[in-house]
């Protein structure tokens, strides 16, 4: 699993750092950063949840084989 996320979507809600604190963080920047782009599989669940409950849209999920 890779995470991409599209910058000019973003806009600082932090959705994502509540479900997958360990993989997002939104700084002072209001935007989120990626702390880990391809995530242990322990934290495939909430990036799941992160990316289905981002309210812009902005992440997304690149499952590699």
């Amino acid at each position: 699993m890779k995470i991409t996320v599209d910058r000019d979507l973003c806009q600082g809600h932090a959705m994502c750092e509540v479900e997958a604190p360990e993989v997002f963080r939104v700084g002072n920047s209001a935007q989120v950063e990626l702390l880990v782009e391809q995530p242990d599989p322990a934290s495939h669940d909430g990036v799941r949840l992160a990316v289905k409950y981002c309210p812009t849209h902005a992440l997304s999920i690149v499952e590699e084989s």
